[in-house]
């Protein structure tokens, strides 16, 4: 089964299986067990990791930072879909 090529405003994700994550002062540090690899995520990223805890559409996740960081909408949405758009090339996050 082809993956989907692009993560839009509508889709659910959420984190993939097979991953450890801990915290380390406000940033998340994490393992891919199949891979073998790690990742550090900024406390940004650490925030949209906890949010990935259950599925979400990326619309409602933008929902969620607006209120949180002072972003404008435009952007907050641009930024959040190339970061999803990373973590999922590296198999750290599932769409759903």
């Amino acid at each position: 089964m082809a993956l989907p090529k692009e993560i839009g405003p509508h889709t659910i994700v959420a984190q993939a299986t097979g991953l450890v994550a801990a915290d380390m002062d406000g940033e998340k540090v994490m393992l891919n067990i199949e891979k073998g690899k790690y990742f550090g995520l900024n406390r940004v990223g650490s925030r949209i990791w906890e949010l990935l805890e259950k599925p979400l559409t990326v619309q409602e996740m933008v929902a969620v930072l607006l209120k949180e960081y002072d972003v404008e909408e435009k952007n907050c949405r641009q930024d959040v879909l190339t970061y999803l758009s990373k973590l999922y090339a590296r198999g750290l996050v599932a769409i759903v």
